[in-house]
């Protein structure tokens, strides 16, 4: 595949933000950050058009907060249609990662991954999705 060059004029502020991310990312250098970035939003934008998707969303929280637990499985089930299971395990004295498997329309995981990301004490939250039709 052939590569085009092309410039590209920043803020400071967005440049710096872009070489953290590249060195977070490990990426060997901008033009490939940019480059993954650009195919993210391609891939996001295809998810917008409700195709059917199976995914996973992922939740670190402390494991002592039983109130996110039970808060999440009631999010679940307000979505059981689209949930396929849940995983939970402990990952050090403080923490837990919980693992929600779904399936369905592209719109309707990114809801439920809104509602689950935002409960208050998650640590992190991220929804992964695949095409599965």
């Amino acid at each position: 595949m052939s590569v085009t060059r092309f410039g590209v004029s920043l803020e400071e502020e967005l440049l710096k933000a872009l070489d953290e991310y590249v060195i977070e990312n490990q990426f060997s250098n901008r033009s490939q950050a940019i480059r993954y970035l650009v195919e993210k939003n391609l891939v996001e934008k295809k998810w917008k058009c409700d195709n059917t998707v199976a995914g996973a969303i992922t939740l670190v929280y402390q494991y002592s907060r039983n109130d996110i637990r039970s808060r999440s499985a009631e999010i679940q089930a307000e979505y059981r249609e689209f949930v396929l299971a849940t995983q939970f395990f402990r990952v050090s004295d403080e923490n837990c990662l919980e693992i929600v498997a779904v399936k369905g329309p592209s719109h309707q995981l990114t809801g439920l991954s809104d509602k689950l990301i935002s409960i208050k004490g998650i640590q992190h939250g991220k929804l992964v999705m695949s095409k599965a039709d």
